[in-house]
């Protein structure tokens, strides 16, 4: 399938959510190297990694894309099931960094090594999203590429629990998101994915 991909012309090999298959990646990978493997690998992820996972994609991903969802552990035990969320992600995105640094692309735009940091805005400030900027600027760095995501709308478990997600309920709007960008610049952030916006 992955060489089936780049015959195709996909620009890299995506693996989504990948964490409970890293051994499966690591027995097949070889496999399509020595077949003529020669795209990007990119983990995409909610940054809800192990360390032992990424120490053993260390070397082989190219391109780690992690989301960083919610900085408050209350707010991600409510919306996630995951108190601890934040604290996984803050390791597993300075290791990601560690491995592979900056995103850096090629004379096309198109990504060949490093991280890109998703992170969605949310109604009411639920994400925090300066502590999230602050962080990925300081602790880091500041050449961390990011895509500010607007697209946030409430489905599911919001839906039939309006009175749970009170804060969740409705879609973010333009002033939230242009205000999470500008928390982003504020805290020293600069390489923004604004590809969508066109």
């Amino acid at each position: 399938m992955i060489l089936g991909l780049q015959n195709k012309g996909c620009h890299n090999i995506n693996f989504v959510t990948p964490e409970h298959v890293v051994p499966q990646i690591m027995e097949a990978l070889p496999i399509a190297i020595n077949m003529g493997l020669r795209l990007p690998i990119v983990y995409n992820t909610s940054a809800y990694d192990s360390m032992h996972s990424l120490g053993i994609m260390n070397g082989i991903v190219d391109i780690y894309m992690p989301d960083f969802k919610f900085w408050d552990r209350e707010l991600s035990f409510l919306y996630m099931a995951a108190r601890d969320y934040p604290d996984v992600a803050k390791v597993a995105i300075q290791e990601m960094h560690r491995q592979v640094g900056p995103l850096k692309f090629d004379e096309h735009g198109l990504a060949l090594r490093g991280v890109l940091v998703r992170h969605l805005v949310m109604p009411n400030r639920v994400a925090h999203t300066r502590e999230i900027c602050k962080f990925l600027a300081h602790e880091v760095s500041r050449d961390t590429y990011i895509n500010i995501m607007d697209q946030y709308r409430p489905e599911g478990r919001v839906l039939k629990k309006p009175e749970k997600y009170k804060d969740i309920t409705r879609t973010t709007s333009l002033g939230e998101s242009r205000e999470a960008i500008a928390i982003a610049r504020e805290e020293g952030l600069y390489r923004f994915d604004t590809r969508w916006m066109h």
